[in-house]
């Protein structure tokens, strides 16, 4: 992290989490972006969304068996291989959306990879999920594009995520949160 102050408003002003990662900016991009597979580098979440990000479009992050949403958010740029922003709020909070950017940019021997957020409200569990988290996605992510595999952390969430199930709250339901208002 290089850096997160508080602002008068009571927001975390941003946060940037940023790792090199030895792989064409396409392998990376292709990775962050997989809608057909459950990411360990998301918390073992599959990106759900109507029909693909796309600006403008809802999309969340679910359950492999389809029974719990973690995250809901707007897609606000999707401009491939170099950035895809989205607003995102966890289901089990009644904390507002804060704003998820992911910067790649091609370097010499690979990629420069950036997950930024911004105006998280400041001592809430949104906050208090999201530094540890920014760390845990990049490490994962970086893991997973050069071994194939993610870290043992990954790992873990990927092989407890199941069995943790039975302890997500029931406002998590994934019907508690629709990609579109019918």
């Amino acid at each position: 992290m290089t850096g997160s102050e508080a602002n008068s408003a009571s927001y975390a002003d941003r946060a940037i989490y940023q790792v090199f990662i030895e792989a064409p900016i396409r392998t990376v991009w292709d990775t962050l972006v997989k809608t057909d597979e459950a990411l360990p580098f998301f918390f073992g979440a599959l990106c759900d969304t109507e029909d693909g990000l796309k600006p403008g479009g809802k999309m969340r992050m679910i359950t492999p068996d389809r029974k719990f949403a973690s995250v809901v958010g707007e897609v606000l740029d999707f401009s491939p291989p170099h950035r895809y922003a989205h607003t995102m709020m966890f289901t089990q909070y009644d904390d507002g959306p804060v704003t998820v950017i992911y910067e790649l940019t091609e370097v010499e021997g690979g990629t420069d990879f950036k997950l930024i957020t911004e105006n998280v409200p400041a001592g809430t569990k949104t906050e208090k999920s999201m530094v540890p988290g920014g760390k845990f996605i990049t490490e994962n992510l970086k893991a997973l594009v050069e071994t194939g595999k993610p870290k043992f952390s990954g790992r873990m969430v990927m092989m407890l995520g199941p069995l943790l199930g039975v302890m997500t709250p029931k406002q998590c339901r994934i019907e508690n949160w629709p990609l579109r208002a019918d």
